[in-house]
């Protein structure tokens, strides 16, 4: 059997990019399983939600955006910590740059060592890479929850952290008024998850059930199609926590035994190809989501680094 190419290198061609109105003054972009972005007006500024991983992915989005609306960016809002959210943040000229605290400390702790890490997995999303001035750090970071009013009775955003889940600093946007939910990685419609930096136990259960307990009509996950309606809305968190449901019970149930991480890799691989196979980066994600949730079980609660060596080592001993 051929090997696998590593991770999505091979993922060479472009991808269609489909721009939504959500509500009046709420638009965002989606890309066949590429990350997601988004963007609020609010009376006289813009907020926009997630950089892309370089200023050149970032100006791409912006264009289109420019012709619904020429209002300022007072806010970028990060969800979480990854290269391909953060590093494109220099296009956008935003007044603040906002984070949970605990993505600053990620940034500080493992930025450097993700950026190599995803470029290598991913490079065509790395647009002129060469313009990445550098980290993207947050200016405004917040614990819990932060309000920014919108104004002329467009209600409020309300960012959230709901708990560990993709990451331990993941938040969430969150437009009451309109029932419109900005996920980030928490949730993803109709793509698979990626969790080599994730708290599964906390993110299947009680994070989840933070998000599903804000009655979204509509959700915009950090990658794949968007949740249109409350039907919609729910099989896109149930996708998400029975993937992680059956990835804990697999991988759990091989290290209990006694087994070994690769037959833990083989048994949640075989679970989990049926329904989500065909789905966007499954294959990459799935080597790293199982070593992440191997030390789990091992008990390390804090997430190992990854850098583009320990990438390809635990690709190659899973494949």
């Amino acid at each position: 059997m051929a090997k696998k190419p590593f991770a999505s290198s091979a993922d060479l061609a472009p991808k269609d990019e489909v721009f939504v109105e959500l509500a009046d003054g709420v638009y965002t972009l989606t890309a066949e399983g590429d990350p997601n972005v988004a963007a609020i007006e609010a009376e006289d500024f813009l907020i926009c939600f997630e950089a892309r991983a370089t200023p050149a992915a970032a100006r791409r989005w912006l264009a289109e955006l420019r012709k619904h609306t020429k209002k300022p960016v007072r806010y970028l809002v990060l969800s979480h910590y990854h290269a391909v959210r953060t590093l494109g943040a220099s296009a956008f000229d935003a007044q603040e740059i906002v984070a949970h605290e605990m993505t600053r400390v990620l940034i500080a702790e493992r930025g450097q060592q993700d950026w190599e890490s995803e470029y290598g997995r991913m490079p065509r999303l790395f647009e002129q890479p060469e313009e990445i001035p550098g980290l993207t750090w947050p200016t405004l970071t917040f614990s819990d929850r932060m309000t920014i009013p919108l104004g002329d009775e467009r209600g409020d955003l309300v960012l959230q952290h709901l708990g560990r889940g993709h990451t331990a600093g993941d938040i969430v946007a969150w437009l009451p008024q309109q029932r419109i939910l900005f996920a980030g990685d928490l949730v993803e419609s109709q793509a698979a998850l990626y969790t080599g930096d994730a708290f599964h136990d906390e993110w299947a259960t009680s994070t989840l059930d933070e998000i599903e307990d804000l009655g979204a009509e509509v959700l915009v996950g950090g990658r794949g199609k968007v949740a249109r309606d409350r039907y919609e809305v729910e099989a896109a968190i149930n996708q998400s926590r029975h993937f992680l449901n059956e990835l804990r019970r697999t991988v759990g149930g091989v290290h209990g035994e006694g087994g070994t991480l690769k037959q833990a890799f083989e048994l949640a691989h075989k679970t989990l190809e049926g329904r989500y196979g065909r789905w966007p980066i499954f294959e990459h994600c799935l080597p790293f989501d199982v070593k992440r949730y191997w030390d789990e079980c091992d008990g390390k609660d804090w997430p190992e680094i990854w850098t583009a060596e320990r990438d390809r080592a635990v690709w190659d001993a899973l494949q």
